[in-house]
């Protein structure tokens, strides 16, 4: 049975455009219905005569006028909406010239009849809600309580320097100035970092130096170590790279440090020995030596900028490692890596007495450390020393240059001797007038700052001085403090005493204790008669012996003690558990092979054991 479709809605002008339906022909368009012939069909179906369905004609279509349900009529009654379309005329004026006033007048009452539907469309634009911005804290600026020096007197007039890091460029927030940003390599190995992003590092840290050279002109400071970590892995065997990508930042550096008068120079790490036996050391060296050079070559420094190296290591003969350094300076470093390289005496291995002959054979500058002289003296006295040492540097035309540094107070043995104090507190006796005077403190630019105000050589800023913090008691003499207050009477628990931090071991049962345990571990087998003792005997038997005079005693406080005591008991009961099930099931013989061992018991049954 078919349906006639009703669009009572849709009928709002004599002829509509209509969508019709059929369940067996596809959707076509019927045109020009006429109203007149749709408007019987409105009235309701049991009012309908048979005389009226007769008179009412069909209307004209180019297809059928019928849909196949009523689900198909209302689905298209849904498609159409009942919102009518605003006709809108727009009409020219002329406006006489110079009648611009009027023209704003009118522009500015037209209203077209598009406002309304922009109004509505603005007024339900939805509006972003405000984001809460956290307050920010009004953060006083520190003051820190700097003590008075004792001052002193000098004839000094050279540069002071420090080397690397300054810290208070370095606690600036939220965007620190050093020159040492690295990072690992299985940093570069990741897909979002790789080699770009360890570049950006270095590239970063050459625009840091500019700052930092900056900072130290408006402090006095006209002497600075270069960090040798400014372009991280840049001297690396797989990973390394040249640094032209970062002439522009190290160009800008360089024609600062000359504009104001300053000097630079580095001092690559431990591990660049020239003298060491192994090539691939001397190659690696080798490379580092190239990869400062290149850093001063782009800053357009001259000779000053040196690069300080110590001897290294003696690998069993001391001479033959000076036969090797001199072999490898000869004839594996360039003409520029021997014009900027230096040696200096250490602590430990060659002291300056060692190096001064090298230096004027091969004419390579020597650095004379006081502090390392101080633990490793040579036997020509110091101002013999300076003397020839200084001869070298004026025939290579370079400026000299020296290293203070003071060990921590309270320091006894080697080890303890070769750790640099925070600041230095006097200037050597020997040390010349003019001479570049490098201070290796920890407190970097607050030990030149420290310097100044004991000697009132340069005018220091104030605001950028520091407190010197306490200094760090070696663990011997945290041991010493302990024991002093343990004989006084203090206590263990006393907060004044501090004690160091020992590790945590885990004791083991002495064989001594417990041979019938170990001869159950090896042979599986416990000498013992048929007949044994359960597991409240043998603990009697153990508290005996624990108060038999001249027997360990445990202590009854310590749980470890009597974790062994109860672990000793159950191999006894365990042991025996194995006796008796091979003696029921297999007999003895002389041949016979020692029993496995037997399983570990499960924890009810190790908990029913050690009760």
């Amino acid at each position: 049975m078919h349906y006639h479709l009703l669009l009572s809605r849709c009928l709002a002008a004599s002829t509509r455009r209509l969508y019709l339906y059929s369940a067996h022909t596809p959707r076509k368009l019927v045109t020009n219905v006429s109203y007149e012939r749709i408007t019987p069909l409105m009235a309701p179906r049991r009012k309908r005569t048979a005389a009226a369905r007769a008179n009412t004609p069909e209307p004209v279509s180019a297809g059928p006028a019928i849909v196949s349900s009523p689900e198909e009529a209302q689905a298209l009654i849904r498609r159409f909406s009942t919102r009518k379309k605003r006709k809108v005329v727009y009409t020219e004026e002329v406006v006489a010239e110079g009648d611009d006033a009027e023209d704003v007048e009118n522009d500015a009452g037209f209203e077209s009849p598009l406002t309304e539907l922009d109004d509505e469309a603005a007024a339900e634009e939805v509006v972003p809600k405000k984001k809460r911005t956290r307050r920010k804290k009004d953060i006083e600026p520190v003051v820190y309580d700097i003590p008075p020096v004792e001052t002193k007197t000098t004839t000094f007039k050279g540069r002071l320097g420090y080397a690397c890091l300054n810290t208070v460029l370095r606690a600036l927030k939220p965007e620190p100035v050093f020159c040492s940003r690295t990072l690992r390599i299985d940093t570069i190995l990741k897909p979002e970092f790789g080699m770009d992003y360890c570049k950006e590092l270095g590239r970063r840290n050459a625009a840091d130096l500019a700052r930092l050279i900056q900072w130290n002109e408006e402090n006095h400071i006209k002497f600075l170590r270069v960090s040798s970590e400014m372009f991280p892995f840049a001297s690396h065997d797989k990973y390394g790279y040249t640094l032209e990508y970062a002439e522009k930042e190290l160009k800008a550096a360089g024609d600062l440090a000359k504009r104001y008068g300053h000097r630079l120079t580095s001092h690559p790490g431990q591990f660049t020995q020239l003298g060491s036996p192994r090539d691939v050391v001397v190659d690696a060296a080798i490379r580092d030596l190239d990869y400062h050079c290149q850093m001063f070559r782009y800053m357009g420094l001259d000779q000053d900028s040196v690069m300080i190296i110590h001897m290294g290591g003696i690998f069993g003969d001391k001479q033959a490692t000076i036969e090797r350094f001199k072999e490898v300076y000869r004839t594996r470093l360039t003409d520029e890596m021997r014009a900027r390289l230096v040696l200096e005496n250490d602590e430990m291995c060659y002291n300056a007495d060692d190096l001064l002959p090298v230096s004027e054979e091969l004419n390579i500058p020597l650095v004379f450390d006081y502090h390392h002289n101080w633990i490793y003296p040579s036997e020509l006295p110091i101002p013999e020393l300076i003397e020839r040492i200084n001869a070298v540097w004026h025939r290579k035309g370079i400026k000299p240059k020296q290293h203070l540094s003071s060990p921590c107070p309270g320091a006894e043995t080697v080890m303890e001797k070769r750790k640099h104090a925070d600041r230095c507190y006097e200037l050597p006796p020997e040390l010349p007038d003019d001479m570049d005077l490098m201070i290796e403190a920890k407190d970097k630019e607050q030990a030149v700052f420290h310097l100044y105000r004991i000697y009132n050589l340069h005018p220091v800023v104030y605001e950028n001085l520091r407190p010197e913090k306490p200094a760090t008691p070696f663990p011997r003499m945290l041991k010493a403090q302990a024991a002093e207050a343990a004989a006084n009477g203090e206590g263990e628990g006393d907060a004044g005493a501090a004690t160091p931090r020992t590790r945590r071991t885990r004791s083991r049962t002495k064989v001594e204790e417990a041979p019938d345990a170990l001869e159950v571990l090896e042979t599986g087998v416990a000498e013992e008669s048929k007949d044994l003792p359960d597991t409240a005997e043998i603990g009697d038997e153990i508290s005996a012996h624990a108060s038999t005079p001249g027997a360990p005693q445990a202590a009854t406080k310590s749980p470890r003690k009597r974790t062994r005591k109860r672990a000793l008991m159950r191999v006894e009961v365990e042991a025996s558990e194995s006796v008796q099930v091979e003696e029921t099931v297999i007999p003895a013989s002389p041949c016979a092979e020692p029993a496995p061992m037997p399983k570990k018991a499960s924890r009810k049954r190790k908990a029913k054991g050690s009760q």
